[in-house]
């Protein structure tokens, strides 16, 4: 066989830590095992009615060809406008549209990081931040959450090799949803030390008990600001592969360089899905959150009987949970025993070893049974 070098900063990047346990889940499933997947990160309602008919439409009417690399000129201005209501000042010169949020993040972290650039992280942070800064050719430097999840000591990592701090609110994997005082913090450091955000709003829309600010709305912040954000969890999405990024446009130009010479742009009729999405009914999102929320508060109620410890989960799907041992150790006992499949802590960081993520994004009736047997395998071990 001819062995070939590959390229180092590839090398780096770890495989998924649950690519083990996913396959392990399909396989049991697949021999008609009673598996119940808390592992998933999508929503389990489907695509609403009229987003569909607008794709539809948009193929029908032969909008199937190359679109500008930046997306077709009604996405980017609905975008824009989407912001605009929220209290940024942006254009649709400062958006650009890709082929899911991963995406736009990726880009971003090509277009912005130099060899040797550190992003913080807050720990524990969704699994393809520190990927992407790798290939980007940057470092990760992780940044231990305060005790309750909102709030992490940044100003304690920030260095001479600092160009970037990304923040994810609200949080996977914990659900929590950062408040003002800590978005304040960010911010007072980034402008002291000249620094990007990236603010990842994917979630933006799936929020309890709280309401949810952009970092762009501080003082200072919109032209330092990278944020990324998509179609995938608030309309239900996630196969679409649909997402955007608003930026400065100087950034912006460079990841459509990257774009153009890659992916080219996002599937044609899929982007007049987005206008609609944007621009239509919003009722079903009402509805979905309404529903998340429901089985959020079982989940929290079936925790404390449990005994087990969680992050306050104020947006999102997902609890964030203390099982008290290692947590690859745990998913894979208890899949094998219980035929429910969980996300191992250890995933998401450094420090969360013994912490395992729940996703509510299933009926009321799978979270019940789940919750059932991870009783019963708690008090069995």
């Amino acid at each position: 066989m001819i062995i070939f070098e590959l390229n180092e900063r590839v090398l780096r990047v770890q495989p998924s830590a649950t690519l083990a346990i996913s396959a392990e889940a399909k396989r049991l499933a697949a021999e008609g095992k009673p598996v119940i997947n808390m592992g998933v990160g999508e929503p389990d309602f489907p695509t609403p009615e009229h987003i569909i008919r607008a794709a539809e439409k948009a193929m029908r009417e032969g909008k199937t060809f190359y679109t500008p690399a930046k997306g077709i000129p009604e996405l980017l201005e609905a975008v824009a406008d989407y912001y605009r209501q929220r209290g940024i000042n942006t254009k649709a010169e400062n958006v650009i549209a890709t082929p899911g949020a991963k995406y736009a993040i990726f880009e971003a972290m090509l277009a912005t990081l130099n060899e040797g650039d550190e992003v913080i992280l807050l720990d524990p942070s969704w699994v393809s931040y520190e990927p992407c800064i790798t290939m980007a050719g940057g470092k990760a430097v992780w940044v231990p959450h305060s005790e309750g999840f909102d709030d992490a000591p940044v100003e304690e990592y920030v260095s001479s090799k600092t160009k970037m701090i990304v923040i994810n609110s609200p949080s996977n994997p914990l659900g929590v949803v950062y408040p003002e005082s800590f978005l304040k913090k960010v911010r007072d450091l980034a402008v002291d030390h000249n620094l990007l955000v990236l603010s990842d709003e994917i979630y933006d829309r799936i929020v309890f008990d709280t309401e949810f600010k952009s970092i762009a709305t501080l003082d200072g912040m919109v032209e330092r600001t990278i944020i990324v954000n998509g179609f995938s969890k608030t309309y239900s999405m996630t196969g679409w592969r649909l997402g955007y990024a608003i930026a400065p446009e100087e950034i912006v130009k460079y990841m459509l360089r990257i774009q153009s010479h890659s992916v080219s742009h996002p599937t044609s009729f899929v982007q007049y899905a987005g206008v609609e999405a944007l621009k239509g009914d919003q009722s079903c999102v009402d509805k979905m959150v309404r529903e998340f929320r429901k089985r959020r508060d079982a989940m929290m109620k079936w925790l404390d009987d449990i005994g087990l410890d969680y992050a306050p989960p104020r947006g999102a799907f997902y609890m964030f949970v203390n099982v008290e041992r290692d947590s690859m150790e745990f998913c894979s006992e208890f899949l094998k025993e219980k035929f429910v499949a969980t996300t191992p802590g250890k995933a998401f960081g450094k420090s969360f070893d013994t912490w395992i993520r729940l996703s509510y994004a299933t009926s009321m009736e799978n979270i019940e049974e789940a919750m059932k047997r991870l009783k019963d395998f708690i008090g069995s071990h």
